[in-house]
């Protein structure tokens, strides 16, 4: 006589991999755009496998990467109250053209241009912050005047001519290297770091996110709402100069192309990295992963010898992308 020998699975051990499984599945949720970034990797090292997994292509990479992604920082924080700003990429090209001027023109020292070039950026976001909170002006409408404003002044003061040739002392910004690490990288992280704890673990983050997911509510709450929307524009244009300093000094330039387009950029890296339109929602980390994978594609496509004209027009795609998802993302939660 035989018998059948069914021993069931302990719950210990069906728990175990239950747990294993939701963790998973919620890295992949939260993370998903490192695995994109691994994804469009692959891709490209199949594509171009001399050159693309080269040390030297990935720290072109993240050098590129740095200064949109600084960016990226401010525009995130905006987008974490439910605005957004469009004057950052000329807030980007006057801070830094300015600076330069300092240092080249009047023989100012390096450092106090760099702190006023910052004071700078910061003035321009309170004024985006003023407008909108406390004139009742419309995001996209305040912020568009100061872009104009920035580009029309920009062009004034260069007379459209670049300026080369940056001091000494600020090389290391842009161009330095701590081992094989550029230090512009560096900066991008640690400033990374920084914000996302702020983010999470203080009053003022979780202050910004309460406004973006709700601000009425967040008003009743007691929440000074025109006071942080002012604080959120200005870190956004301080991020703003900040990227103008890296860049400043990796191009050893300035000139009135410095930081085109860049606010649609830092929306496309947010978007990316999982930062909502509506606001309230989404991870500030998560804008330099999506200003990694926006460089590494781009990389990719010019190593493959894309049209630079069809490379635009790619940008444009990721960026109705992007946003349909975020849109999708947005609708399921709800």
């Amino acid at each position: 006589m035989t018998t059948l020998n069914t021993t069931k699975a302990s719950p210990s051990n069906s728990l175990t991999v239950s747990k294993i499984i939701d963790v998973f599945l919620r890295f992949t949720k939260d993370y998903v755009y490192v695995f994109a970034i691994l994804l469009l990797g692959a891709v490209f090292a199949v594509l171009e496998p001399e050159y693309f997994l080269t040390w030297k292509n990935i720290t072109n990479i993240l050098l590129q990467a740095s200064t949109i992604a600084i960016v990226a920082i401010g525009q995130a924080i905006v987008l974490t109250t439910g605005q957004f700003d469009l004057s950052l990429g000329q807030i980007v090209c006057v801070t830094s053209i300015i600076g330069a001027i300092l240092m080249k023109t009047y023989g100012m020292n390096t450092w106090l241009a760099l702190l006023i070039v910052i004071l700078l950026g910061a003035l321009l976001g309170i004024t985006n912050g003023v407008l909108f909170a406390y004139c009742g002006i419309p995001a996209f409408i305040a912020t568009l005047g100061i872009q104009n404003i920035c580009r029309g002044t920009a062009k004034l003061i260069t007379n459209a001519t670049p300026i080369a040739r940056m001091p000494k002392d600020m090389a290391f910004i842009g161009r330095g290297y701590v081992g094989p690490i550029p230090v512009s990288v560096i900066i991008m992280i640690v400033i990374y770091i920084v914000i996302q704890f702020i983010s999470q673990k203080t009053k003022l983050g979780r202050n910004f996110y309460a406004i973006g997911a709700n601000s009425e509510a967040a008003f009743f709450a007691g929440i000074n709402i025109k006071k942080y929307y002012c604080i959120a524009f200005m870190l956004a244009g301080i991020f703003a100069a900040l990227g103008g300093i890296v860049l400043m000094s990796r191009l050893d330039s300035v000139a009135i192309t410095n930081g085109n387009l860049y606010e649609f950029d830092a929306v496309i890296a947010s978007i990316i990295g999982g930062i909502s339109l509506t606001g309230g929602k989404g991870k500030i980390i998560g804008a330099m992963f999506g200003s990694i994978f926006l460089i590494l594609l781009f990389n990719g496509m010019t190593m493959l010898n894309v049209d630079p004209f069809v490379q635009d027009i790619l940008k444009g795609v990721v960026l109705v992308i992007a946003i349909g998802i975020d849109v999708l993302r947005h609708r399921k939660t709800n």
